[in-house]
């Protein structure tokens, strides 16, 4: 019996992501060194199981101040030090990536996690990370089409004929492992602001993943609608089948005070959001929740208002210089006083209709059922033609 068996994944996944930033504690002064920061990464995911957290996921980045340029090599050193953790990216790059080897990291990934694994995919916000990976950044949408056209097929066919814009034509070309079980890993398509990267999860019944982080509830409620007519449109289900992702960011302490005055200096020089409007301005206009467990409960329910019942949230918690020990600190507030509320609260009323998170082991069921059923056809088919022909010889 697999680890996903014996520790079944709840209908909604509460987890983490890092960006894997390296900046200074506005509080010491000190920046930690690259393999501080990557030994840290390890050790909150680590954490994260620890507490009951149900994902970790990874960004990836290839520019200075951030770590995290090979996301498998990460997920499959965590993989081996965790057994129930789901491990994904909260970016992969589908735009500067070859789609070939994106194919054969995951799968590999795969395997070694015995399926704990998906992968968000996104273009990315750096422009200078284009040219370095032979890219146009003019051409974004047109990349990220064409190259998950291509993984799409990649990871369904054993052998792949293929020509496009932007790489080397393919002639009988198998990636290598398959898929484990024959089951590809589930893809989360990320944005915060193009439709397009909405419209493209709902085209293959994909989930779509909304980085619920900067933007004011009416814009992610806009992009998050587009997404599921558009699924619905495209006759994978109902609108409130689609299967959504949220992000999130909070810091916490049981006192909301003093959770403020910690976090303000972090808030005022992070690269995700600092120099611009203050704390108090940010978290009032967007997701940022600063303050008590019981303040992160309530912001987080308030989601489904204009996101509907979605199945994962991801928290940001280990950006802006924050030091290790604070933020396992966090991790044991939100695993122990946050998550076991909001399972309860998401639990609660949620429509028989709405579809679980997707794990490795609900796509397997979903693939032999449906092979299951399209053997039956065939042999449906099979007995009406020779009942056809029986009636013929007859006449």
């Amino acid at each position: 019996m697999s680890q996903e068996q014996k520790n079944p994944v709840p209908s909604t996944q509460f987890g983490i992501f890092s960006v894997g930033d390296v900046t200074p504690d506005p509080t010491t002064g000190r920046t930690p060194t690259e393999r501080e920061r990557i030994k840290a990464m390890v050790a909150i995911a680590l954490k994260a199981e620890e507490v009951g957290l149900d994902v970790f996921a990874t960004g990836e980045h290839h520019n200075p101040p951030f770590v995290p340029s090979s996301p498998t090599t990460m997920l499959g050193y965590i993989a081996a030090r965790t057994e129930r953790l789901l491990l994904s990216t909260s970016t992969t790059l589908i735009t500067t990536n070859d789609p070939v080897k994106i194919a054969e990291d995951f799968a590999m990934l795969q395997h070694l996690a015995d399926g704990r694994t998906d992968l968000m995919l996104g273009r990315g916000n750096t422009g200078p990370v284009y040219p370095w990976f032979g890219q146009d950044i003019r051409q974004g949408l047109n990349l990220a089409v064409e190259n998950y056209a291509l993984l799409h097929r990649l990871w369904r066919e054993d052998v792949v004929d293929w020509e496009g814009t932007f790489r080397t034509p393919l002639q009988g070309f198998t990636a290598t492992p398959r898929p484990l079980d024959g089951v590809p890993p589930f893809v989360w398509h990320g944005s915060i602001r193009s439709p397009e990267i909405a419209e493209q999860a709902a085209y293959y019944g994909d989930g779509f993943f909304h980085n619920n982080i900067f933007w004011p509830a009416d814009h992610t409620k806009r992009m998050v609608e587009l997404y599921r007519t558009r699924y619905a449109h495209y006759g994978h289900g109902t609108p409130e089948q689609a299967i959504v992702g949220l992000g999130g960011q909070v810091f916490m302490r049981r006192n909301s005070q003093d959770a403020v005055r910690e976090f303000r200096p972090y808030f005022d020089v992070a690269p995700v959001y600092g120099h611009g409007p203050s704390l108090e301005e940010f978290t009032e206009q967007t997701p940022l929740t600063v303050g008590s467990p019981q303040q992160v409960i309530e912001k987080t329910l308030a989601f489904r208002e204009y996101a509907g019942h979605y199945q994962r949230q991801l928290f940001l918690m280990d950006h802006a210089g924050l030091p290790l020990k604070t933020v396992l600190e966090q991790l044991d507030l939100l695993g122990e006083e946050v998550v076991p509320v909001l399972r309860e609260e998401f639990a609660r009323n949620r429509p028989a209709d709405v579809p679980d998170a997707p794990t490795h082991a609900s796509l397997r069921a979903a693939a032999e059922a449906e092979a299951s059923r399209n053997a039956e056809d065939a042999v449906s088919a099979g007995a009406t033609g020779a009942g056809g022909r029986e009636e013929v010889a007859a006449g």
